[in-house]
């Protein structure tokens, strides 16, 4: 349970998600702003940042995450 008149944990994070994705943006001004409105913690940012990262990644091929064939290139 939370204490009155504060949101659960993990709302702000939850809700700045939710704001990036309607602003359609996830580059670093895009989540310093979230964090501000949100009042998110610093590790919040780097946790965004680094999904921010992942993400671009993943939309040019170099998601180091994604299956590699045996030849060396990537899976789809």
């Amino acid at each position: 349970m939370h204490p009155p008149g504060r949101p659960p944990v993990g709302d702000g994070l939850r809700s700045a998600l939710r704001w990036l994705s309607a602003e359609g943006r996830h580059d670093a001004a895009a989540i310093e702003e979230a964090c501000r409105r949100f009042d998110l913690s610093p590790l919040d940012e780097e946790f965004l940042l680094a999904e921010a990262r992942r993400m671009g990644a993943a939309a040019a091929g170099d998601d180091p995450e994604s299956p590699v064939d045996p030849e060396g290139g990537r899976t789809q």
